[in-house]
């Protein structure tokens, strides 16, 4: 127990291998049976509220469960531990839309949840494999934030729109520009990566140094909303009605 829940493990992480390929598989395939049978879930309330709140517990237990495993294990520090990177925030707006099933936090959590949760799947930065309670914390929250964003979404499909897109930008500008000049330099911390790339190699190691890596940063966030705004459009939202 203590080796599982502990601060080391001798059995380190390797990308794509075994275990990560086999997380990676029940993310997309959950993905994929949300969209695929969408409107027999939507369109049932037991089946509908029992995932809602299955989705919710797996966010809350997860983040809960981090926060004590980093306290008991006395490593806990303001500049590493708060949920305040993109997958943390979205996280926690995805668990307020789940309660609420406010508009708002509906398209917050659509936007800035999925895709950075699944590239934070492909590429984890993440120490150690499946014996260590790291592992399936980081996996378990990871995946569950991608399939209540989408559910969130799927549950009102009508709220994803142009002018959401740019509601939601707006917000992670003025959202980076409050870690970036403020949180990050009083706390020495480094949340989302805007004082330096992660440990592993991402997507954010192309974006190149300097005033291009947050140009780079802003024109791919707008242009992945836009993506995502158009797709959902074309194939999700033409044939459906509010169901809720």
């Amino acid at each position: 127990m203590d080796s599982w829940f502990g601060i080391t493990s001798q059995h380190y992480f390797t990308p794509f291998s075994a275990s990560h390929l086999t997380v990676l598989a029940i993310a997309a395939l959950g993905i994929f049976l949300l969209i695929v049978f969408r409107k027999q879930l939507m369109s049932r309330p037991l089946p509908f509220q029992v995932l809602r709140w299955i989705l919710f517990s797996l966010l809350l237990l997860s983040e809960v469960s981090y926060q004590y495993w980093t306290i008991s294990n006395g490593i806990w520090n303001f500049a590493g531990h708060v949920p305040l990177h993109l997958c943390g925030v979205a996280s926690i707006t995805a668990m307020i839309g789940l309660l609420t099933m406010r508009r708002s936090w509906i398209q917050i959590s659509f936007f800035i949840g999925i895709v950075p949760a699944f590239l934070a799947l492909v590429t984890p930065d993440l120490p150690f494999d499946y014996h260590h309670f790291r592992f399936w914390k980081f996996f378990v929250h990871h995946t569950a934030i991608p399939w209540a964003c989408l559910f969130l979404a799927l549950a009102k499909p009508e709220t994803i729109t142009l002018r959401s897109v740019i509601k939601v930008f707006l917000l992670l500008v003025a959202y980076a520009l409050a870690i970036g000049y403020l949180v990050n330099p009083l706390t020495d911390a480094n949340y989302l990566y805007l004082m330096q790339l992660p440990n592993t190699v991402t997507p954010l190691s192309f974006f190149g140094d300097g005033i291009w890596y947050y140009l780079n940063l802003g024109i791919t966030a707008l242009l992945l909303f836009l993506l995502q705004n158009f797709l959902w459009n074309r194939y999700i939202n033409k044939d459906n009605k509010r169901l809720l």
